[in-house]
């Protein structure tokens, strides 16, 4: 070989060295895929979102640099879970961030290895989504957003708020695990004396008759549980309350927020905070099956002083003195 060829070819191999080391696997751009049960439009999960990718980027991971975020939002309809998450699945993701029970359920049907770390999920040993808080072992972990014992806890501060409620609707879900055990958990510490039934969380119209039906007698108040179609329609829902003047307890903050009477329940962006924690843990190699399932810490209690007044009530200064917040 020539002088000149030989320093030809040395030159081409230390241009090309840099593109080949920049290629390596470990700086590969990371794919992350995210499934939400609120609508792209909505505040509250972007305020979410926000939360997420704030705690990626506190782990060094940042959006379109070293990875990517591929975001499905279904605004609670159940046949968009299944589709996004099929969509999502075929994008070869290496982690999937699953918001609630709905979310979770077609990512494990449409795979079983693509890792998957979930937030708002209620019972994820009950709904077949882990094997055990502790130790998970299959292809999801994630964050709890609370247990169901706290759902007795809304009966309870309905009773303090109103004494003289002596008949409780229990909106819920019946279609999921979390809507039928919040509701059992409620049947369990019901005291004698309140009559308690079932309003199922399906259809806008059919709540508002069943709603409207219920006020029909006196002495009524509602309790909210935790749902898909509770957190895309809150202002529906909390309207209906304010208008057939029922006092009633809700699960998550922005049902306050969006004028409703009180709520008892965990602060909603930390989960997805830690979750980026979790997501972080995953991109650098650990197995979602070995990381435990956690549960909140932390409850607030949320009072809306405005909607107690437009109620007629007056809120104990016991319950008052033990709240978080008070929105005046």
């Amino acid at each position: 070989m020539q002088r000149r060829e030989f320093i030809t070819l040395l030159g081409g191999a230390a241009v090309a060295w840099p593109r080949a080391a920049r290629a390596q696997p470990s700086e590969r751009i990371r794919r992350v895929g995210m499934l939400m049960n609120l609508a792209a439009t909505d505040p509250i999960g972007q305020a979410r979102i926000a939360a997420f990718v704030q705690g990626l980027q506190a782990a060094g991971w940042v959006d379109g640099r070293n990875v990517r975020i591929d975001r499905r939002w279904t605004g609670g309809v159940r046949d968009l879970f299944h589709q996004y998450a099929t969509e999502l699945v075929a994008l070869g993701p290496d982690v999937v961030l699953a918001d609630t029970t709905q979310a979770v359920t077609p990512l494990q049907q449409a795979s079983r290895t693509v890792p998957i770390v979930f937030v708002g999920v209620i019972d994820p040993v009950g709904s077949g989504l882990v094997a055990s808080m502790a130790r998970p072992g299959g292809n999801a972990t994630g964050f709890v957003i609370f247990e169901y014992a706290l759902a007795a806890k809304w009966l309870e501060l309905l009773k303090e708020i109103a004494p003289s409620v002596t008949r409780a609707a229990i909106l819920r879900d019946p279609t999921i695990a979390a809507g039928i055990g919040q509701f059992a958990a409620i049947q369990a510490v019901g005291p004698v004396g309140i009559e308690l039934s079932a309003i199922d969380l399906r259809d806008a119209s059919e709540i508002e008759q069943a709603i409207s039906a219920f006020a029909q007698r006196p002495n009524g108040g509602l309790i909210f549980t935790a749902s898909t179609f509770g957190a895309n329609h809150a202002a529906l829902l909390t309207e209906l309350a304010a208008r057939h003047k029922l006092p009633a307890v809700y699960p998550y903050n922005y049902f306050v927020t969006a004028g409703g009477l009180i709520s008892y329940g965990p602060e909603f962006d930390r989960p997805y905070r830690l979750a980026a924690g979790y997501v972080d843990r995953i991109l650098k190699g650990e197995n979602p099956a070995e990381l435990p399932v956690q549960a909140p810490t932390k409850y607030e209690l949320i009072i809306n002083v405005k909607a107690a007044k437009a109620l007629g009530m007056k809120i104990p200064p016991t319950v008052l003195a033990r709240a978080d917040e008070v929105i005046e």
